[in-house]
C-alpha cells in the first residue's frame, strides 16, 4: 500500500515560481517511478513529467526547460519545482505512482498562475 500526499501549491502570478512536494508512504518508495499529472478545468489529466528509480528524467514538451523533478529517497519525497509558471499551468498536480499491480493517486494540489 502506498499513500501519496502533494503539498506546496498555490496562487502566483505569471513568471514565478513553486515547489511542489509529494510525500509517499510505503516501504518501496525508491524502487518505484514517480510521476506528475495534472487537470486543468474542463481539460483530461495530463502527464507532466516522471523520475524512475535511478533519478532519470523525462518532461512533456509544454514544460520542459521550466520543470524539474527531482527525488529524495532517504524522504520518501519527490519534488517539482516549477518555473517561468504561466497562466496556462493552472490545473491541480497530483502525484503517480504505480506497483505495477496497482496504481496509486494523491489528492492533488492546486496551482493557480495568475496573468
Amino acid at each position: 500500500q502506498v499513500n501519496l500526499v502533494e503539498s506546496g501549491g498555490g496562487l502566483v502570478q505569471a513568471g514565478g515560481s513553486l515547489r511542489l512536494s509529494c510525500a509517499a508512504s510505503g516501504s518501496i518508495f525508491a524502487s518505484y517511478a514517480m510521476d506528475w499529472y495534472r487537470q486543468a478545468p474542463g481539460k483530461q489529466r495530463e502527464w507532466v513529467t516522471s523520475i524512475t528509480s535511478g533519478g532519470t528524467t523525462i518532461y512533456a514538451d509544454s514544460v520542459k526547460g521550466r520543470f524539474t523533478v527531482s527525488r529524495d529517497n532517504a524522504k520518501n519525497t519527490v519534488y517539482l519545482q516549477m518555473n517561468s509558471l504561466k497562466p496556462e499551468d493552472t490545473a491541480v498536480y497530483y502525484c503517480y505512482t504505480s506497483s505495477g499491480l496497482r496504481n496509486y493517486w494523491g489528492r492533488g494540489t492546486q496551482v493557480t498562475v495568475s496573468s
